[in-house]
């Protein structure tokens, strides 16, 4: 558990305090990486690291299937594909703590009911802001949208770069990894999972 704040650690300019033992902690990273963390440029970076992980990680203080508690009915009998495409997002990988960046496509085949289109970001935001793994995003925005939906189909595609690959280890910068997930009519129909992936440009 994180130590109490310290008496020179209370709220400034409205930003939340940063306990003494993350800030402790990012110092010894410097340390064991090579610099010296009492150097006035690194002199605020500890409290700078901290409240920027506390917002690349938002997603684990909410349920991103809570934004798709509010459905439509009123939909003049529209009853076919609805395709949010290449929706930016940015997440860090678990392994390595290292930025993911690219985009996101997520399409559903409604059934009697659909939900306002930034809702679908928003889950995809939730997840994201999490430490993540590609394969296991693209599953978990998908299933979502299915549970809470109850669509006739769901299929995600995500394209991302990696930076534990293009900016470390086998440092290969382009590569971009695509990861997709079908599920009801997209899985089972060969026809809508061409018309869903041809609409997403794949």
């Amino acid at each position: 558990m994180s130590s109490l704040v310290g008496p020179d650690e209370d709220v400034e300019d409205g930003k939340p305090p940063v306990p003494d033992d993350v800030q402790e902690a990012i110092r010894t990273l410097i340390r064991w990486a090579g610099d010296d963390p009492t150097r006035e440029g690194l002199l605020d970076t500890p409290k700078r690291v901290a409240r920027a992980w506390k917002e690349y990680c938002l997603g684990y203080g909410e349920e991103p299937g809570h934004h798709l508690s509010r459905t439509f009915e009123e939909v003049g009998g529209y009853n076919e594909l609805i395709l949010l495409k290449e929706i930016p997002f940015q997440s860090h990988c678990e392994h390595h703590m290292a930025p993911i960046i690219g985009t996101a496509s997520i399409a559903y085949l409604p059934t009697d009911r659909v939900v306002g289109i930034s809702k679908l970001a928003r889950v995809l935001n939730g997840f994201a802001r999490r430490l993540q793994v590609q394969e296991r995003l693209t599953a978990e925005v998908a299933q979502c949208i299915w549970d809470h939906l109850k669509p006739q189909g769901v299929a995600v595609v995500i394209c991302a770069s990696h930076s534990c690959m293009t900016a470390r280890g086998v440092r290969t910068p382009g590569v971009r990894m695509m990861t997709s997930r079908m599920m009801g009519a997209f899985l089972d129909d060969h026809r809508s999972r061409e018309e869903v992936l041809k609409l997403m440009g794949y």
